[in-house]
């Protein structure tokens, strides 16, 4: 190997580790100038709603418009410094788009979160059961292991009575 890629190879780590704070930054942040921040949790199967949580940011009333698939769900405001939390139908086998906006007055509506979420949750009586998928994977292993063991057995067995011959 040449002195060169010995080098390379040698400060590639190094290299890696000086830029991965650089691109710790591009991950999505809070932008400075929204006045609340929205999450979404996941749905929740026994209801078929997503819980919105909507949080003022700022030390002044934010007025929100709530919006699934563009219709609008929930609108008001938003103490200072508070925490609101809605409740958002999503039907079973469908997803919806969850909009927060800012709504201010003479001016449009500023889109501040946008979330796709998806009602996947099983349908039928029976919940609290799994569909059977098969045997379990550690029977299966084990099972692969024991004959493993037994064809080594078989081969160690055969080459023994072979080898060594006497020669002639």
């Amino acid at each position: 190997m040449r002195i060169g890629t010995r080098v390379v190879l040698a400060t590639l780590p190094m290299t890696v580790a000086l830029l991965l704070p650089a691109t710790a930054w591009a991950w999505p942040r809070l932008d400075p100038g929204d006045p609340f921040t929205m999450t979404v949790d996941d749905v929740a199967c026994r209801s078929g709603r997503a819980t919105v949580t909507l949080r003022n940011v700022t030390r002044q009333l934010a007025r929100y418009d709530l919006r699934a698939d563009g219709r609008t769900v929930a609108s008001g405001s938003i103490p200072a410094r508070k925490t609101i939390v809605k409740h958002v139908r999503v039907g079973k086998g469908s997803r919806a788009e969850i909009e927060a906006y800012s709504v201010a007055e003479h001016h449009p509506d500023t889109l501040i979160d946008s979330t796709d979420i998806e009602n996947d949750c099983p349908w039928g009586h029976h919940l609290d059961r799994l569909p059977f998928t098969g045997p379990p994977v550690d029977l299966m292993a084990k099972l692969a292991t024991a004959g493993g063991l037994v064809i080594m057995g078989g081969v160690l067995w055969w080459y023994g009575s072979i080898w060594p011959r006497s020669a002639p």
